[in-house]
Formats: C-alpha cells, sequence, structure tokens
C-alpha cells in the first residue's frame, strides 16, 4: 500500500481513504474504512471515463447488478455513487494474497487436492455472477485472493463497462479489456463475449494453479503468438494431474458451446477437503502473520502510512495481513476452520500469549517455528520423515502442522493443541488435509513435544520417538547444496538420467526427474515425474512420484524418496521402492 496523494480524494461516501492499493482499467483504487470500521476496496473512476454519457450509463447499470450478485466466494458491493462527479463503487476488501502472489512469489504451484477445492469455489462464485447477468471478462490468478476458509474473485463485472466506449478509449493508458494469457479464444478474435468466456479462463486459472505456468506459454514470448495459441492451438497440460485433465480440458475447448456452465461444473465439482482448503505450509504462515500483527499500531486518521512487512519471507501474504489491520483497526487471529467467537460480534478470536487470569494455555515461544526430525531409520538410511510447523495458538487451535514423508506416501495434516507449558508442547490426534498418491493416509497420533535445548525437541508419538531440530521455512527453505541439475555418477547412465532441483518452500513440486530406459523390443521408454518437497534437513524427503508424462505403462514407483548430500558433494537417492544401496548422482557440468 501507499501513502495518499496530494491531490488524492480523502474520503468517498461513508468511507474514510487512507491509502492508494493499486491502478486499474477504471481508475485508482484506494483502501478504505467504514465509519464503523468495516474495510473496503474503493474504486474511482477515472475522469476521462467519466465524462462519457455510454460509459456512464452502463457503469450504473453494472453496479445495480453487482448488489445482486451476493455470491459465497465473492466480495460484495459495499457502496457506490455513480452519479457523483468522480463515480466509484465500494466493495469487500478481503485480507489475503492474490493466487499470483502465491503461486509466482511464496508457496509455489498448489496441491491436487487445494486445485480441486479451487476449482468447485470457484465455480460457484461464477454461478452466483453469471446468475445475476454479469461476465467476468477478466478472470485471472490476480483477481482471485486466497483466504483461509476459501477464494474470493475480484473485480467482476465491471470490465463490460468499457466495451461502450473501447472504440475511442481502447488504446488509452490502463485500458485492458482481459489478460492476454487467461482470454479465450472469442476475446482474442474480438467476437460476442458470453459467460463462455469465463469458463475458459477458468481452465487457464487452475493449469497456471497447478502447475505455475500458462497453458498457452508465456506473454514473453510474444503476445501475437500467444493470442494465435490461444485462438488455434490445443493446451499443454503436462503437469496438470490425471484427476483435472479431463475438466481443465472441458473449459479450455475452443467452441464456447462445448464448454461447461458454471453451474454444470459446480454440480460436478465439490468444495470440501478432508481439511483445511489450502497447504499446511501456507495456512501456518498465514497464522503465524495475523499472531505477529496483533500489537500493529493503527495510524491516526487522515495520516496514512505505508505498511511495511517486517519478515524476508511471504512479503505478499505480510502486506495483506498489514493491510487488514490498517483498515480495520484491529487484528484478528486467522482459524483455519473459519470459526467464529460470538464475543467479538462474530469476528474470529485473537490469539494471545499475554498471561492473564482467564486466558487459555498459549504456544510458548520455544516451540513456535519449523521442525523436522527422522522418526524411523536415521540420517544415513531414513525411512521416514516428519516436518512440524508449530504456530502460536491457545488450547483448542490448530496450531501444529505437518507433512509426514514415510514409505509409500505423504501425508500433510494438522493438530490441535491440547496442553501447553514451559518445557511440553502436547498435540492432538492429526486432521488428514492432502496426500500423495491419493488414497488413504492414516493421520498421526497425539504427540507430545519436550524441550531439550534452544534448538532441539523430543518427540514422541505412537511409541516412537525422535529428536527433531530448527528447520528453515520460507521460499528459500530448500539448502543451496542440492539445488541444480545433477546426472547419474555412473557415465554409462548419464545420457539416460536427470534431476533437477530447484529453489522454494516447503510443499512445493521443485525436484523433477527424468529417466528413458531401454525396453527388451529394442525400444525406449521414458517417464518424467515431479516430487513434492516435505523437509530439508537433515534430509530432503520427497513424496513418491507424480508422473507428468510417460511412454508406455512401466513407470511406477510408489514409494517416497530421500535425497542426502554426502561428504564428496554427490547426491545420494534412497527409495524405499529399491531394496538397494542409494544411488548417486553427480552435478551435472
Amino acid at each position: 500500500m501507499q501513502v495518499l496523494e496530494l491531490g488524492d480524494p480523502r474520503r468517498m461516501g461513508d468511507f474514510t481513504l487512507i491509502g492508494r492499493l493499486g491502478v486499474g482499467g477504471m481508475g485508482q483504487v484506494f483502501l478504505g474504512r467504514s465509519a464503523g470500521g468495516r474495510a473496503a476496496a474503493v474504486k474511482v473512476v477515472k475522469a476521462e471515463l467519466a465524462e462519457v454519457p455510454e460509459f456512464r450509463a452502463r457503469f450504473r447499470q453494472e453496479v445495480a447488478a453487482l448488489h445482486r450478485v451476493g455470491g459465497e466466494w465473492t466480495a460484495p458491493v459495499l457502496g457506490a455513487d455513480t452519479e457523483a462527479v468522480a463515480p466509484w463503487v465500494a466493495t469487500e476488501y478481503v485480507p489475503g494474497p492474490s493466487l499470483q502472489q502465491v503461486v509466482e512469489s511464496g508457496y509455489g504451484p498448489l496441491p491436487e487436492a487445494t486445485v480441486h477445492a479451487l476449482a468447485g469455489r470457484l465455480a460457484r462464485a461464477l454461478r452466483a455472477i453469471h446468475g445475476a447477468g454479469l461476465v467476468h471478462r477478466d478472470l485471472k490468478p490476480s483477481n482471485i485472493l486466497l483466504t483461509v476458509d476459501g477464494p474470493r474473485i475480484i473485480d467482476f463485472g465491471i470490465a463490460r463497462a468499457l466495451d461502450t466506449v473501447a472504440g475511442s478509449l481502447r488504446t488509452s493508458t490502463g485500458v485492458v479489456l482481459g489478460s492476454p494469457g487467461f482470454m479465450s479464444p472469442e476475446q482474442v478474435r474480438g467476437q460476442r463475449v458470453t459467460p463462455a468466456a469465463d469458463m475458459f479462463s477458468l481452465g487457464s486459472v487452475l493449469v497456471y494453479a497447478a502447475t505455475g505456468r500458462l497453458p498457452f506459454g508465456s506473454p514473453e514470448l510474444g503476445l501475437h503468438a500467444l493470442m494465435f495459441r490461444i485462438a488455434e492451438e490445443e493446451p499443454d497440460l503436462t503437469g496438470v494431474p490425471q484427476t483435472l485433465t479431463g475438466l481443465v480440458a472441458a473449459c479450455l475447448a475452443k467452441d464456447p458451446q462445448r464448454r461447461p456452465t458454471a453451474e454444470q461444473l459446480a454440480v460436478h465439482t465439490g468444495t470440501d477437503t478432508d481439511g483445511p482448503w489450502l497447504p499446511a505450509e501456507l495456512l501456518a504462515e498465514l497464522g503465524r502473520l495475523a499472531a505477529r500483527m496483533l500489537t500493529a499500531e493503527t495510524p491516526p486518521q487522515g495520516s496514512p502510512t505505508p505498511t511495511r512487512s517486517t519478515r524476508r519471507r511471504w512479503p505478499a501474504l505480510a502486506t495483506a495481513v498489514a493491510l487488514a489491520a490498517v483498515a480495520t483497526g484491529t487484528v484478528l487471529a486467522l482459524h483455519d476452520d473459519g470459526e467464529k467467537d460470538p464475543a467479538t460480534g462474530g469476528a474470529p478470536a485473537a490469539v494471545s500469549n499475554s498471561a492473564s487470569p482467564s486466558a487459555e494455555p498459549g504456544v510458548p515461544d520455544e516451540f513456535v517455528g519449523a521442525w523436522e526430525g527422522v522418526v524411523e531409520g536415521d540420517s544415513d538410511l531414513p525411512k521416514r520423515v516428519l516436518r512440524l510447523e508449530i504456530s502460536p495458538g491457545t488450547t483448542g487451535d490448530k496450531a501444529a502442522a505437518y507433512i509426514d514423508t514415510d514409505g509409500d506416501a505423504q501425508c500433510t495434516g494438522r493438530s490441535k493443541l491440547l496442553s501447553a507449558d514451559a518445557d511440553t508442547l502436547v498435540v492432538g490426534k492429526g486432521q488428514v488435509t492432502a496426500r500423495v498418491p491419493q488414497g488413504s493416509c492414516t493421520p498421526l497420533s497425539e504427540q507430545t513435544l519436550k524441550v531439550r535445548s534452544r534448538d532441539v525437541l523430543v518427540w514422541k508419538s505412537g511409541g516412537l520417538t525422535a529428536d527433531f531440530y530448527r528447520s528453515a521455512g520460507g521460499r528459500d527453505a530448500v539448502p543451496d547444496q542440492y539445488v541444480g541439475t545433477w546426472v547419474p555418477a555412473n557415465e554409462t547412465y548419464r545420457e539416460k538420467e536427470l534431476i533437477r532441483i530447484a529453489q522454494g518452500p516447503i510443499g512445493g513440486r521443485l525436484v523433477r526427474m527424468s529417466v528413458t530406459a531401454g525396453m527388451d523390443d529394442g525400444t525406449e521408454q521414458y517417464c518424467d515425474s515431479t516430487f513434492v518437497i516435505g523437509a530439508v534437513s537433515p534430509v530432503l524427503a520427497l513424496s513418491p512420484a507424480m508422473y507428468t508424462a510417460q511412454s508406455g505403462k512401466g513407470c511406477r514407483q510408489p514409494d517416497s524418496v530421500f535425497l542426502t548430500v554426502g561428504r564428496d558433494g554427490h547426491l545420494l537417492l534412497y527409495s524405499m521402492a529399491a531394496d538397494a544401496e542409494p544411488a548417486e548422482y553427480v552435478r551435472k557440468s
């Protein structure tokens, strides 16, 4: 957020403007606050658009339609004045990062279960928008905000008002009738746009959420080439989970008549997961950021101050939570289960470790952070590695997120805090939120953690005991010694196998493997796969393989993989699928 500039309005209707959020095709977007303290994104129309009678008439119609949407996963309209010298509309400010911020500069591509939930919830949001007679026309990752209880679509409907003046203002600065990477073929061709265009954009959004890339290539490769591929070529669905390819391919049909409607998609997709809909790493970071903001001060009214994150990790999330604090005058803790506290008028209850006679026991600071340990086997021959993310919280809160990388599965989940004192933490049985591969995951049993030293915890659960050590998190969690491209140490196989390890956060698909094998009949079979990183120390723990491309039916590696770097700098790969010595790799020169 930026401070208000000289000449910026200080008030629009009942909303006090306290900062600049950005600029769009219509005009400037401000952060506002109602008299009751409710945060709002206030969009003020550009002067040159406000002077066009056709635009103002269409804008008036669109705002009236927006009032009718009331979708479960959209940002509702809080106020508007279409007759003012500078027309404006205020929608609810959503305190969460955009899908683009999470994928590009934070978490990375989202897990399969999360993308499924995203598809179902966005379908229901579009159903509400289309049911109100609106077409979004610019559905893209930056217009989808992620919160602990679901996604929110913003900036819907207004784009159609620009159509009335597109002939005279199409080349004006900032006037965009769609985002190239997410436009439909009919938008590219300048044809009539219907709700089916939003469904095509939804297909592109889901590819982006699952893989981190666009189905028709990057705009950086050339705008005209990108538009040609959207209009004429088939999408590249490499890396999209098989359970999603049918749904995505249907949305990306060139013929609008062949795409599913939002209603049809909503009927055939779910919105629920076995637990929180977002990955544990992301939920844990949202919780930590909210708790750290409990002591944030609200700047005096009329003296807007820019909000800055004090941590290097997850800057987009820090900014989103900070803006919510400035806008409302209070900071609310984020509960991943969306529970409300009646004592706060329906708002989520705040998390605090402050001692008081009536306060519930909170998580001591000594426990807060990321911890990892080998719970079966050892660092020389790991068989099971567990990562815990302990967040601030009180009894009953889901304060422990975990990723359990076992021999044949990787299970992600959360556990509630049962009790806490100065040196002991007890969390309950886990609730599974995601799994690789899809199938059954056994939740973790009750866990007990005791402080041994500042950087070591003694972990006990289900008859197992292990030492847990503090671990890295955030965008740069992967140790540098792993990052790069690796080939087999045996020169005979160097042209047949490749491992690429990228830097990024825990829970991301950061490891890719390509293997080409000769068959008995003289042909060759290839297997390309990705792996989710579940832990980074003392070993790199990877999920079972998720195949993105293959020939034949021989690509089967059902078990997890563990990587270490030896003293000689060689990468050692342990696979529970192979009862043999670890495979050895060297950096590709």
